[in-house]
Parts: C-alpha cells; structure tokens; sequence
C-alpha cells in the first residue's frame, strides 16, 4: 500500500518507454512553465515560487506518489484560498498554512483515508470548482484589460466595483493580447500538434509586445527579476498560537489538495487502463507540500490537464513527471531571466482558457437537472465559494450533503404494524397469527435519524402484548441509538412480562452489531429466528408455556 509506483514499474522498465517517459516529460515542463508562474501571480505571489512548487512538488509527487503517470504542481484550484491567506496573513503565514496542511495529508495517508475522500458528493465538488472558476476569471480582468489600479479586492463584489470604477483607464493593446492568446490556446490544437497553445502564444506575444514596443504591463516591470536558483529551504517557525491560527486554513488546503490529486489520479487511471494507491498519493502529496513551503513555494496537487498530456504524449511512469520537473529546473537556471519579459495580459489570457475548462459548465448544468438535493448542494457550495470563502463553502456544503442523505435515509426508513405484504414472499397468506402476538416491521436504516419512527410506533401499541415480533428482514445497517431503542424495547418486555422476538435479521452488519452489543445473548438465542414463519411459531409455544 505504501510503496510508491517509481518502485513497482521499474521492474519491467525498457529503453523504448525511457524514450516516451523523457518526450512526455520535457513537453509537460514545457506546458507547465507558463502555468506556473501563472497560478502564482494570481495566487498573489511573486512568480518565481509558482516554478519552485512545480519543480519541488512536482519531482516528490512523481518520485514518491501512488500513480504511475500524476503530474503535480501548482493548480488553479489553489488561487482562490491562497489569495485569501496572503492578503489576510501574508507570505509567511501562507508557507506556515502549506507546511501543515502537507503534515496534515501525510496523515490523512497513513490513516488510509484515501478511499474515503473519493466519496466527496460529485455536487459538492462541481460546485467549488465551477466557484473557483468563476473566481479565477475575475481576478483576471485587470490583466486582461490592462486597467490602472493597486492591488484588486479579495471579495467577489468588491472586486467588480474597482474594475468598473477604473474601466477608464483600459489598455487596448492589453486587450488585443489577452484575445490573441485565448484564440491561439484554442485554435492552434488544430493545425500545429506538437507546440501546446499555450507555450505558442507566449512565445509569439512576447515576441510582438517587444518586437513593435507595445506599451503593456510585464512580468518584468511588475515584479523585477526572476531568480533563477532555488532558494535555500528554511522550516517555517511553528507555535501554539499560529498552529491555533493556521489550522483552518491548512485544513483547507489539505482537504482540497487531497480531492484534487485523487481526482487527477482517477481519471488517469480510466485513460491508461491502470490503478493508483489512493493512500500513497496522500503521503507523497503531504510530503511535496511539506518540502514545497520549505522552500518557499506555495501548495501543490495533481494537475489534471498536466496529467492527461503527459499521457497524451506516452508518459506511462513516473519517469516522465520527474523528467518534467527537471526540464523546468533547467528552465529556470537557464532561461529564467527572459520569463520577466513576458505580458501580464498574455498571462490573464492564458488562466482565463483554465478557468473555461475548470468550470465544467457541461456538468454544471446537468447537475441543475438532477436531483432536488443536488441541486441544493451545487448552488449553496457555488454562491458560497464566491461571494463567502472556499473554506466555508466545502465544510457548509459537507454538512448540508450529510443532512439532505440522512433525511433521504430517514424518508426511506419505516416501521409498519401488522403483517405487510411483499411480492417475494407469499407465506403470510397461509399464517393466522393467533390472539396476544404483535408484530411490527422496520424497513430501511435503523439509525439514529429513524429511531423516533420506531418508538413512535411502539406507543401506539395500547396494552403490552404477550408476544412482540420484530420483523427486520428490510434493515441493512443499524447504529447505535439503533441498539439503544431495541434495548429499551427489550427492558420494556421484560418489564410487562413480553416475549421479544428478532425475526429475519438478513444483514451481517445488523447481526454482528447486535452481537458485539451483547444484545442477542440477552434476548436469547431462542428468540431471534430466521424466518417469520419458525418466529410465529416461537411465539405460539411462549403461549402455551
């Protein structure tokens, strides 16, 4: 479970797949360059720390995840809450938040939680992603139209009244660079397959902006130099009152780097005919983020669009994410320099293209046609994601999903008196219950949501029987309060010298639970039948006795 995939697929490793994995990877470098110091200047960083995320990130997650072809590094995901944490608490406290949140995914591995975070509701996460979506396009408005402004407003709205407060000073050759970057990410797939859009678009704007000396605003004379060497790591200093004031975020980062990368890896895993280990790819996640804010980068996860174009071009091990991280790495010491002469408004082009494709539009509105319930989710988690904070909008939108499927189970569950009809089984007809010998039926959950159905039925039942039948053939799980209400039925019987008896128990989890609570030894072996008829029966010879 623990053992990366570098380890198992260098077993049967062969000089044809070197070739495809180091192809693979020096393209996806390629792609990642401009992304990366994308996502970071949006996330309100200097850019040179989206490219130590992706070099960083990117080798550990390769080198030590649990799928054969993931490709980590900064994302568009992150924008959102990053920003948040930098304008709130600043750089440093964003390296703090990254540090934890990685400790707090290693957890999350070991524990073996990685099944359990791909059982996230598919509304839930449409809805935050198509927010942050939305969120990402509107932070780019200022690039993208060249607007003469300070720093843009955190909050959704705000920040749509300084745009249209400063929408007088707009840059048209902005403009016009930000359209021709978008329709070159889009159109060039088309006629040229081995240059990405992206990379095409940068090269050829940044080649006009300085060729014909278009007054637009660049990496360069926003942010100064770039470093071209890895900065010396350094362990951001941790108290109590940090980790006090940090856990929320961190948690955060941890729960969304997690969904991310697992989505990532589950939807390589359809494209290669493969399977990742969920477990591992947590740990190796909480280690690239760990060594991320160590050196000063900010949070990384599975790259979803990254991953499928390593595929695309042959990537089948981890190889080639390694290859990638080392092919931005020499970028970097190399050509790092030239990266502050490209256009901010070629930049917002390019995150404007993914925030298109982040905001599954498609599955936006099929959700909208679905389900009430997942309706209500998908919207809540939306309009909370952009006009609150990510972080409230995953915890209200989890606890919302719980409640909407626990009344979903509560509406499901029943309790019946009296003999009910059931298509598969016609053995009722021939059975005359005879006179002291009630009977009732629970169909569905028996847990503490549904609980008040069963006793509500019981006080309807006027004088104490000689027998009580309890029919549970309908019950798949049973919870606690579960076990507690027939305790109390139980002490009840015994008490108005009835005769209890469990009838048709068909779930092993209902069997064992009763079981370890000791419940069954206490009713009697006796008096929990397998069939209705031999609880009838049962009932019968207690009368008689």
């Amino acid at each position: 479970m623990f053992t990366p995939k570098l380890f198992t697929t260098l077993k049967d490793y062969n000089p044809q797949q070197l070739g495809k994995d180091l192809m693979a990877g020096v393209i996806v470098g390629i792609v990642a360059l401009p992304l990366a110091i994308a996502f970071a200047i949006a996330s309100g960083v200097s850019p040179e720390k989206g490219l130590y995320t992706a070099i960083i990130a990117g080798f550990i997650i390769a080198a030590l995840g649990g799928s054969r072809v993931q490709i980590g590094g900064p994302t568009g995901a992150f924008i959102v809450i990053v920003y948040g944490i930098v304008q709130t608490y600043d750089v440093s406290g964003l390296i703090i938040a990254t540090f934890m949140a990685g400790i707090m995914l290693m957890l999350m591995g070991f524990a073996r939680l990685g099944s359990v975070i791909k059982f996230i509701p598919y509304p839930l996460i449409t809805g935050f992603t198509s927010g942050i979506a939305l969120i990402i396009f509107a932070s780019q408005i200022k690039d993208l139209l060249g607007l003469q402004m300070g720093v843009v407003p955190a909050d959704f709205v705000e920040k749509w009244i300084a745009y249209f407060r400063h929408i007088g000073s707009v840059n048209f050759y902005a403009i016009l660079i930000g359209l021709v970057t978008i329709l070159l990410i889009w159109l060039s797939p088309k006629f040229i397959k081995n240059i990405p859009g992206s990379l095409l678009a940068l090269l050829l704007t940044t080649a006009a902006v300085h060729l014909f000396r278009l007054p637009v605003e660049t990496i360069g004379s926003r942010f100064g130099k770039i470093a071209s060497t890895l900065p010396a790591p350094s362990i951001p200093p941790l108290d109590y009152e940090t980790i006090k004031n940090m856990i929320r975020p961190a948690f955060t980062i941890a729960l969304l780097g997690g969904i991310e990368s697992l989505l990532s890896a589950v939807v390589a895993d359809g494209m290669i005919g493969a399977r990742h280990k969920s477990n591992m790819e947590l740990v190796a996640q909480g280690t690239a983020n760990v060594f991320s804010s160590v050196f000063g980068g900010i949070p990384a996860t599975g790259a979803i669009a990254r991953t499928a174009t390593n595929i695309k071009n042959g990537g089948r091990t981890p190889v080639a994410g390694i290859v990638h991280a080392l092919t931005l790495l020499i970028i970097m010491l190399f050509a790092g320099k030239w990266a502050t002469l490209i256009p901010m408004s070629t930049l917002a082009g390019i995150l404007v293209v993914v925030a298109y494709n982040m905001s599954e539009w498609e599955s936006f509105v099929s959700v909208l046609k679905g389900p009430k319930n997942d309706r209500v989710i998908l919207l809540a988690t939306f309009l909370l994601t952009v006009f609150v904070d990510l972080t409230v909008a995953i915890e209200i939108g989890m606890i919302l999903a719980a409640f909407l499927f626990m009344r979903q189970m509560i509406r499901s569950s029943n309790v019946s008196r009296g003999l009910v009809e059931n298509e598969d089984d016609d053995i009722e007809e021939t059975i005359t219950l005879p006179p002291g010998i009630e009977v009732f039926e629970i169909s569905g959950p028996l847990f503490f949501g549904a609980v008040y159905k069963f006793r509500d039925a019981m006080k309807f039942m006027g004088h104490p029987p000689k027998v009580l039948i309890i029919r549970m053939r309908q019950v798949p799980i049973i919870d606690a309060t579960g076990i507690k209400a027939l305790r109390e039925i139980h002490r009840d019987a015994l008490r108005h010298g009835t005769r209890l008896i469990l009838s048709e128990i068909n779930s092993n989890q209902v069997i064992e639970e009763l079981r370890a609570a000791r419940l069954l030894f206490a009713i009697g072996k006796a008096n929990v039948t397998a069939s209705f008829e031999k609880a009838v029966q049962r009932g019968a010879d207690c009368l008689k006795g």
